[in-house]
């Protein structure tokens, strides 16, 4: 795998950096367009990150295939209110009103992202060049570092679409920060290759909204490990809103990894269109990691569904210090 150089990268980052808004916002504009058409083999719909601007939290979620970024978050951190939803608001009825801001409006959707409270909300997010808009109408000093910060990190972010071997390097280095295994995260990587080809399988069946694949998602675990999702992430000890799959052992990666790989080729071989017919191809796939799982069981002596998870000390803590309040 060709790995991207730390030295190109900080090259893009100050080149992104040493630029006025204006041209950041051209340069992400014109980048961001031709993204769009671009199939992201590491970054999936929905999947969602926190980034840091000063130790100050901005959530982001993977939407159409490019970063949307929670607009309360920026306005919170670049105006310092505790009221971001309420300045908000009212900045929104103020560029409607009075800077034809209809163009950008239809750019703002609203998107589920977890809150403090452990719990997914929707919220008002935007694309990268309507965040820039946003900012440029909001009179703070704090304006300008965030901004170009911001770029860099738009910036970057792009680059993974572009190139996925960027995105899989900075997985690849997120999850050895945790603490994650190499052999861990080869598989892990491997299984997020696999699920996309897997999804993009089921766009082209006729497979769209993100109910049908948490049902399809739901069939092959449920026929693979003998447990639907909730299931499975009661026994690991985790919440609805934690990722099964980064709490996996190597064995039910590989597993999740041959039984959605199958799956894929059974609604190909089977031309499944519709639910009806992929549900059958996704309980087929399951058979296929039941089967596997049950030889290596046989021959382990034991049960390869496992308990473990990989939460940190602190957060296995804070939710038994949850449960008893």
């Amino acid at each position: 795998m060709k790995i991207v150089s730390e030295a190109e990268n900080m090259t893009k980052a100050l080149s992104v950096n040493d630029m006025s808004l204006e041209e950041a916002m051209v340069k992400l504009s014109k980048t961001t367009e031709s993204s769009k058409a671009i199939s992201t083999d590491f970054i999936q719909d929905g999947c969602s990150e926190v980034s840091l601007f000063k130790n100050q939290p901005i959530r982001k979620i993977f939407h159409k295939n490019e970063w949307f970024y929670s607009i309360v978050d920026i306005i919170r951190i670049i105006v310092g209110t505790d009221r971001p939803s309420k300045y908000w608001g009212d900045l929104k009825d103020k560029l409607l009103n009075t800077e034809g801001f209809f163009e950008l409006s239809d750019k703002i959707g609203k998107l589920k992202m977890v809150a403090s409270d452990g719990k997914k909300y929707p919220t008002e997010a935007a694309d990268a060049e309507t965040i820039f808009r946003i900012i440029q109408s909001i009179p703070s000093p704090n304006a300008e570092p965030f901004k170009r910060w911001f770029a860099r990190i738009a910036y970057e972010r792009i680059q993974e679409i572009q190139n996925p071997e960027v995105g899989a390097r900075r997985i690849m280095m997120l999850y050895k920060a945790k603490g994650y295994s190499d052999e861990w995260i080869t598989n892990r990587i491997k299984t997020i290759a696999a699920r996309k080809e897997l999804t993009d399988e089921w766009q082209r069946r006729g497979i769209t909204s993100a109910g049908e694949f948490a049902i399809l998602t739901n069939i092959i675990n449920k026929e693979t490990f003998d447990k639907n999702v909730q299931d499975h992430k009661i026994l690991k000890g985790l919440s609805k809103t934690d990722d099964l799959r980064d709490h996996m052992t190597p064995i039910e990666l590989a597993l999740t990894m041959l039984a959605e790989t199958t799956t894929k080729e059974f609604a190909k071989s089977m031309n499944a269109q519709g639910m009806k017919s992929n549900a059958d191809a996704a309980k087929k796939g399951g058979e296929v990691g039941k089967a596997a799982r049950i030889s290596i069981e046989r021959k382990l002596g034991k049960s390869v569904v496992s308990e473990t998870n990989y939460l940190t000390p602190r957060q296995k803590q804070m939710r038994i210090e949850n449960k008893k309040s």
